[in-house]
């Protein structure tokens, strides 16, 4: 099954690349909106691999978008992608469960990566607690 990726920036060019990018160089669907509300809605009625967003955006930031999201479907992870990185920023939002943090401008390969390392993360972490379940229900 296809894996999907939903993009979240208030910069519609921003999300033309991250789209061109991933499909061009992945079989991975992204969906995109420059709508952080619209992207909960979209989070909430669909189900996504991979959330990439923003983390200056008007009317709410990333951090806001990634509780929301935490809330619904901890087991997602989350990218927060940045031009006003700081080291402290990094940390914090590592420390709060945010699976990687990239500062703007990124080099192709590097996002690539990133991204395909997060998802096989996150697939090994889904069948860890799959087998964990298995065990605990052969133990009753």
């Amino acid at each position: 099954m296809t894996q999907r990726i939903l993009v979240i920036d208030d910069e519609v060019d921003m999300l033309m690349l991250l789209r061109m990018i991933i499909e061009d160089n992945t079989d991975y669907d992204v969906e995109t909106t420059n709508s952080p509300s619209e992207g909960i809605k979209m989070f909430r009625d669909e189900d996504y691999d991979l959330v990439i967003t923003d983390l200056k955006m008007p009317g709410m930031d990333g951090m806001d978008i990634f509780n929301e999201f935490k809330g619904l479907k901890p087991e997602v992870p989350v990218i927060m992608i940045t031009a006003y990185g700081s080291i402290e920023t990094a940390d914090d939002a590592l420390r709060k469960g945010i699976a990687e943090f990239i500062t703007k401008p990124f080099r192709k390969d590097s996002i690539l990566f990133t991204i395909r390392r997060v998802l096989e993360l996150a697939s090994v972490r889904r069948e860890n607690l799959e087998l964990k379940r298995r065990l605990d229900e052969e133990k009753r």
